[in-house]
């Protein structure tokens, strides 16, 4: 049986953490797989640098020059680079997780429609945006190249077929959490780390950016409505330009001790997250953003840690009901939200194995069985001959 030859490239898969999937679907012999990613990119928190793949996988890694990449919608690929890797080999389907309006994402569909291989992209644009030109260009190539695409969540999927986007050529595939890494931790384990970090139980929970963009000011307002009876602890995993107020905030308030900001490694991160006892995630929609998917709630879930979540965007859908969801912009709602957990240790773990039951639909195992018959449909599909303006 001849096997299905695919590329798929992108610049989150600099991290190996973020090939989970794709090489789980390699480790089928039906397919061919190669990962293409930057050399080096800037990441969010910090700059990266392209992590091999762990021994005995499947996957073909390729790491290509790339410049430009403090700017996501102007960053770029070797020119030369991109055109070998594509054009010198017979790739059966070309996937792009790169959002088809910026420069790098149309560097692949152009290529992808040179070479004659089936092409798809993954999108996460969850606001109806018209881009200004390049942009606007970038994304209607992009999609007159592509014989399928791939939206990042439900929201995304229903706000890009509003705009023209073919809803027969998309489909929904949801990003996965790796349930080997993340998962519930032990006492003894949950106690080694809270010691290290030098915070006391209950520990409240924050992983991304540290921008207003994710609710951190309206956590804080929250938090200082919680009643002063109740302990707490903060923990804030990530970085960002709120950091210097949030550290002047507790100390404003005496609060030094119980608040800690911590960058931690991505291999880090899941054991940071399983000694939590809750995950909060307060994002806000903003005018040119609104919460895209929100990893962070489904790592949550696999950590067997309880998440209280705003309804900005996807995040309802990830949540359903094995979370708590409050108005983006409800303080109230959230400090009452938060008192509840706080003094309610058995609510706390009733609700967190709701969520262990919820993150099994996406599972590395299970998502990868979606791509790998995405992948099959790609590679059989026909190119239509309409084009949609998008």
């Amino acid at each position: 049986m001849k096997r299905l030859r695919l590329l798929t490239i992108g610049h989150s898969y600099v991290l190996s953490v973020n090939r989970a999937t794709v090489r789980e679907v390699a480790r089928d012999p039906a397919f061919d797989i190669t990962v293409a990613a930057p050399q080096f990119f800037h990441g969010d928190l910090r700059p990266l640098h392209c992590e091999p793949e762990p021994p005995g996988s499947p996957l073909k890694l390729i790491p290509i020059p790339a410049r430009w990449t403090r700017r996501i919608h102007v960053f770029q690929y070797s020119g030369k680079a991109l055109r070998d890797l594509i054009l010198r080999n017979p790739f059966d389907g070309i996937h792009a997780w790169e959002e088809p309006y910026i420069f790098a994402g149309y560097q692949i569909a152009r290529l992808a429609r040179r070479s004659g291989s089936r092409f798809c992209f993954r999108t996460a644009q969850s606001l109806n945006k018209r881009y200004p030109p390049p942009f606007s260009f970038f994304e209607r190539k992009s999609l007159e190249a592509a014989d399928r695409w791939i939206a990042g969540g439900k929201s995304v999927f229903d706000n890009l077929v509003a705009r023209g986007y073919p809803s027969d050529r998309g489909r929904v595939i949801t990003l996965a959490v790796d349930t080997s890494m993340f998962r519930p931790a032990d006492e003894v384990a949950r106690e080694e780390v809270r010691k290290a970090l030098g915070l006391k139980p209950p520990i409240i929970g924050f992983t991304g950016r540290l921008v207003r963009a994710k609710g951190l000011g309206i956590l804080m307002k929250a938090l200082e409505g919680v009643d002063p009876a109740l302990p707490w602890s903060l923990l804030l995993l990530g970085s960002g330009e709120m950091q210097s107020e949030i550290e002047q905030w507790a100390g404003r308030l005496g609060w030094q001790k119980r608040v800690k900001i911590h960058l931690a490694r991505h291999e880090d991160v899941p054991k940071y997250l399983a000694a939590m006892d809750v995950m909060v995630a307060p994002s806000q929609t903003m005018p040119n953003w609104k919460e895209q998917f929100g990893r962070m709630l489904i790592e949550a879930f696999a950590c067997g840690v309880p998440v209280i979540a705003s309804d900005s965007g996807e995040i309802p859908h990830v949540v359903g009901e094995a979370g708590f969801i409050v108005p983006e912009k409800d303080v109230s709602g959230w400090t009452r939200t938060i008192e509840l957990l706080l003094r309610d240790e058995a609510l706390r773990r009733r609700t967190a194995a709701v969520g262990l039951a919820r993150v099994n639909q996406f599972s590395v195992v299970e998502v990868t069985q979606r791509f790998a018959a995405f992948y099959r449909d790609l590679v059989g599909a026909g190119r239509s001959l309409s084009r949609v303006e998008a």
